[in-house]
């Protein structure tokens, strides 16, 4: 599925991105947020950093987004995209819809 030129993922799909490692998947919560429980493995990089944290990715590299509901990961994925990422998406529903593990670590 793809919303606003984004390709959206639903939780299935992240799972098997999470088990092959075929992305690098980034939670874009609040630190608050992300304290409360995330996806292990998924490093925090908050959406209010995004202009410093941006210059540490790749543009070769394929990217998923994650947040709460999917709406603040959805503008940081178009706005990855504005500025020369193609591969990237977004965790459609966000950790509201996830029902896999959770790590508070």
């Amino acid at each position: 599925m793809e919303r606003e030129g984004i390709v959206q993922y639903s939780a299935d799909e992240l799972k098997t991105i999470l088990q092959e490692g075929s992305a690098v998947v980034i939670d874009v919560r609040t630190p608050e947020e992300y304290a409360e429980g995330h996806i292990p493995g998924v490093p925090l990089k908050p959406m209010q950093e995004v202009g410093e944290w941006i210059r540490e990715l790749s543009p070769d590299e394929s990217y998923v987004l994650v947040c709460r509901s999917g709406a603040r990961s959805q503008r940081v994925a178009q706005f990855l995209k504005a500025n020369g990422f193609e591969d990237v998406a977004n965790y459609d529903g966000g950790m509201l819809a996830w029902d896999g593990e959770l790590s508070s670590k």
